[in-house]
């Protein structure tokens, strides 16, 4: 049996920089990453995709907002967005792998699963949401959405605005897991999970309802590695290696590195809470789950890094 791996692709790592946010734009950083994700399926890998899209559903909700003051359009839900850069944004990655695999004469199919994630309907986070999202807003244009709006929390960022505030909770089930196992087994590199999956919480009656959450990438994309039993999990994103003192004169890229050294470096502050942080905890979750390694690495160093000759690697 090939192994499996699940290969994370950071949201941002599809936008390069504000000069290039457009939809092409996107598409060509996708046709990038995925000829480096091709390289790992040629060499015999079963490969899963996640994906993040933190900028993709901020331009969702700017467009909603631009469409609510200007033409008082009703707002898109956030499970909504969720679901749409799902769509979106795997279209984009199936079209790239299918035009790869034709370039390279492989026979592989692609298929993307719009996925919803279970959450914790008590999780602390719906109590107290925290997580930033969408545009900013000044003081008269958050008295009207407040009107409108009884149940956002907006929270003042000093200097900047006012910006609406969710909550960010832990993911505990993965809906559409046997879809993905049963297209996994038929031969499709399955393309799931996208933005941490459009979160649901289970009702008193056994249904499912969606709620306006962001759920964590790689928390998800953890999960989604741990319930498929993959024999590593790869995220991708905007750095080579995981580093210590990152952006100091003395910072120290780190190549391999254990359980134990990478809760002592996160002891010591060295990975930021919105950047590093959250990969080196879901790291860590996998490799507690049964997991044997993740690696962190660029998109073009996916297939070195496989080789265990790049990245940063971190083992049980």
């Amino acid at each position: 049996m090939p192994k499996l791996v699940v290969i994370a692709i950071g949201g941002n790592s599809l936008i390069k920089d504000p000069q290039h946010q457009s939809v092409d734009d996107q598409y060509a950083a996708i046709c990038e990453t995925v000829y480096h994700i091709v390289d790992i399926i040629e060499d015999g890998y079963e490969v899963v995709i996640s994906h993040g899209n933190g900028p993709q559903v901020g331009f969702i909700l700017r467009r909603s907002e631009i469409a609510y003051l200007h033409e008082g359009l009703h707002f898109v839900p956030l499970a909504s967005c969720v679901a749409d850069t799902q769509g979106a944004l795997g279209y984009q990655i199936q079209q790239a792998l299918e035009n790869e695999f034709k370039k390279r004469q492989l026979s592989q199919k692609t298929v993307t699963v719009i996925t919803r994630v279970e959450v914790n309907q008590e999780d602390p986070s719906f109590a107290h949401p925290a997580k930033p999202i969408g545009s900013f807003y000044d003081d008269q244009q958050i008295q009207n959405l407040r009107k409108d709006h009884p149940d956002w929390t907006v929270i003042h960022d000093a200097g900047r605005g006012y910006r609406r505030a969710v909550p960010s909770p832990v993911p505990v089930r993965i809906v559409e897991i046997g879809a993905i196992e049963t297209l996994i087994n038929q031969g499709f590199c399955v393309v799931a999970v996208g933005g941490g999956g459009i979160p649901v919480t289970r009702l008193h009656d056994g249904t499912l309802e969606g709620r306006d959450a962001v759920i964590d990438k790689d928390h998800a994309s953890s999960l989604l590695a741990t319930q498929l039993k993959a024999e590593m999990l790869l995220i991708s994103t905007a750095v080579d290696n995981v580093f210590l003192n990152f952006g100091q004169p003395d910072q120290k890229a780190l190549d391999v590195i254990s359980v134990k050294e990478a809760r002592r470096f996160m002891a010591e502050g060295h990975f930021a809470s919105g950047s590093m942080l959250p990969k080196i905890n879901a790291a860590l979750d996998f490799i507690e789950h049964g997991g044997a390694s993740v690696i962190i690495t660029s998109p073009q160093l996916l297939k070195a890094a496989v080789k265990g000759n790049a990245g940063t690697r971190i083992y049980r």
